[in-house]
């Protein structure tokens, strides 16, 4: 095994991240409906910067920043323009309890951070495990609201809304 590192996505990345997508898909249908495009699903229109978790070529984890909405702007009561949003963040299930996701996390908020923005993040209400790992980081729920979709048990999705802990406090 080699050591863990975050590194900025490459195109050489794709192929590794559709792999781990499909593993997180398989265990926890996440993303619910597997996209015709998977590549394209993990860039969307909104995206600044991705980030992958790998083990020698291995690819483990992905984060995406992005531009937030206005209603998650709105939930956290800052602008959209002094935030970034976490998105496509997921590990791959094989490499699950390795501290792939809180570096992933530490990533984003360095990244965030030097560019001046806080992050945030949207997660359905029954990623429990997701929730849990946010939480035990000091990420603070700031709210709820209906999604526009059906999760995989057929409930309409409650997503919960999240800010990433600042030594300010804005």
């Amino acid at each position: 095994m080699n050591e863990l590192t975050i590194q900025p996505r490459a195109d050489d990345h794709m192929q590794g991240c559709v792999q781990a997508l499909a593993t997180v898909h398989a265990a926890d249908r996440y993303p619910v409906d597997w996209p015709v495009d998977p590549e394209g699903w993990l860039t969307p229109r909104s995206m600044l910067d991705a980030w992958v978790a790998v083990d020698g070529s291995a690819v483990l984890g992905h984060l995406v920043l992005a531009r937030p909405g206005e209603a998650l702007a709105l939930a956290v009561g800052l602008p959209s323009q002094r935030l970034v949003s976490v998105a496509r963040l997921f590990v791959s299930a094989g490499a699950r309890r390795r501290g792939v996701a809180a570096r992933l996390l530490d990533k984003a908020i360095d990244v965030a951070e030097a560019d001046g923005l806080r992050p945030v993040l949207e997660v359905e209400a029954g990623a429990t495990a997701a929730i849990n790992l946010y939480e035990r980081a000091g990420w603070r729920y700031v709210g709820s609201s209906a999604a526009d979709w059906i999760t995989a048990d057929g409930r309409v999705a409650q997503m919960h809304s999240y800010i990433a802990p600042s030594g300010d406090q804005t």
